[in-house]
């Protein structure tokens, strides 16, 4: 006679005469629903066990009450409606909730792609000019070797990586740059300029003398402080002071911002300060202010940050930029450098909307209203069954709390997407595959121009 026992949690062993056969869960299914009825792990019932067995308790009162000769039945006249629109909202809110699960695992799937095609582009072709295209003058204003170009195009990919790890931990809301799967393919320099600690070149310091004035456009700056009260009393100091303090000022406040402000700039509803200003309140422009509104700019640019991925977008453009300008992009022209910007973009694109997931919840009162019609349909649910049905109207209850509350609880498990919750999308195994397929192909693929000779430039001298 054949015997059926378990070993490991995904597999099963049926005995028979003719030996032992091991039938893993998932072929199982095909068969039966047995496997997925019987399970717990893994389903809804841990999530709405209290609930459940609430609506049980009750409905055993009022057995018991009726049992004692209290007559506390109600009319079925009014529940059948009532069951038609808690039906309808839980539609529409299991509805809703899945768009939302899959429209995440979209975007992320396709700005996996855009990572995957712009990491191939940049190893293939990326490349030196070959010995006959340099004999005739195209040669590389760099003139790095091979080696040394292939470490920036190990860096560019890297960059890409980086992004989809990320982008990870930007929608969950993890803040920092601390984290195990950072180490290895976010550059210092990208991680120097999340943080606030980037000094640019072209930052004029001259006008400086408040450590908080705001000094990024020498064209302009002057003006800008004098009017909005932050330059000295005499309109500004005159230029060359406070140059190196203004600088080492800069480069402190940034140091301190990244010790206390996130780096990956957290996920919320609002994420920025409301400047917008009520009409005739600090409007600049009398004339108008009474009927215009006005948006404040930040005064102190030190103050303000922005999300890791769209730093690291930035160093990909730049790493883009670099390699047009230094001749390692000729094999693909303007029209395959502008390809290359759009699948940046793209990646942007697919952030933004993970992001826009993120932070539109479903509306509160929504979520309120629905579990309040669900809860006193179940709590008018016994008195309505009591005089058919007696004691076995508290099964029958139960049962129905069950379906009803279980979809409304996998809605709401599945609505934010981006989550550590078992039922959410496996974020970290998907950035996994894509480092796996990345490093695959940088150990052992051949890079563009191996084994090639020339290219066509459509000028006619090839």
């Amino acid at each position: 006679m054949p015997t059926v026992s378990i070993m490991k949690s995904s597999t099963v062993t049926v005995r028979t005469n003719k030996g032992v056969k091991i039938i893993s869960r998932q072929k199982l299914r095909k068969y039966s629903w047995l496997p997925d009825v019987l399970r717990v792990k893994g389903s809804i019932v841990p999530r709405i066990i209290g609930p459940v067995l609430t609506v049980t308790i009750f409905a055993t009162g009022a057995a018991y009450v009726w049992s004692r000769g209290v007559d506390i039945s109600l009319t079925n006249s009014v529940v059948p409606l009532l069951s038609v629109v808690v039906g309808l909202i839980l539609v529409f809110r299991n509805g809703t909730s899945y768009d939302r699960y899959y429209e995440g695992r979209k975007d992320f799937g396709t700005m996996v792609s855009h990572i995957r095609n712009l990491t191939r582009l940049i190893w293939i072709n990326v490349s030196t000019p070959p010995e006959d295209d340099i004999a005739k003058g195209k040669s590389s204003a760099a003139n790095l070797t091979p080696t040394q170009l292939r470490r920036r195009k190990v860096d560019a990919i890297k960059l890409c990586l980086c992004f989809a790890y990320a982008v990870k931990h930007y929608l969950r809301g993890e803040d920092g740059l601390e984290w195990e799967d950072y180490a290895g393919i976010l550059p210092a320099s990208t991680a120097r300029l999340a943080q606030g600690l980037h000094a640019p070149s072209t930052k004029d310091y001259r006008y400086s003398k408040s450590p908080s004035a705001y000094a990024s456009y020498a064209a302009t700056e002057y003006t800008t402080r004098r009017n909005s009260g932050a330059a000295s009393p005499t309109g500004g100091s005159t230029p060359g002071e406070g140059t190196a303090s203004g600088l080492e000022a800069d480069i402190e406040r940034g140091r301190a911002r990244s010790r206390s402000a996130d780096a990956t700039k957290r996920i919320r509803v609002k994420r920025s300060k409301d400047r917008l200003k009520q009409p005739g309140k600090t409007a600049s422009t009398p004339l108008i202010s009474s009927l215009q509104q006005t948006i404040d700019f930040s005064t102190d640019p030190d103050a303000l940050c922005t999300p890791l991925p769209m730093v690291i977008a930035h160093e990909i453009s730049r790493s883009l930029f670099k390699f047009r300008r230094d001749g390692y992009l000729e094999t693909v022209g303007p029209a395959g450098v502008n390809a290359m910007n759009q699948l940046v973009q793209g990646m942007i694109d697919m952030m933004t909307c993970m992001e826009r997931v993120a932070n539109t919840p479903i509306p509160r009162s929504y979520s309120i209203h629905l579990k309040q019609c669900v809860s006193l349909y179940l709590f008018v649910l016994p008195f309505v069954l009591i005089k058919e049905l007696g004691w076995g109207m508290v099964p029958i209850v139960t049962v129905v709390a069950f379906t009803l509350m279980g979809i409304e609880g996998i809605a709401d498990e599945i609505e934010m997407p981006f989550g550590l919750d078992r039922a959410d999308l496996p974020l970290e195994r998907y950035c996994e595959d894509l480092k796996e397929e990345v490093e695959f192909m940088v150990e052992k693929l051949p890079e563009g121009g191996e084994g090639m000779y020339g290219y066509d430039d459509g000028q006619g001298d090839d």
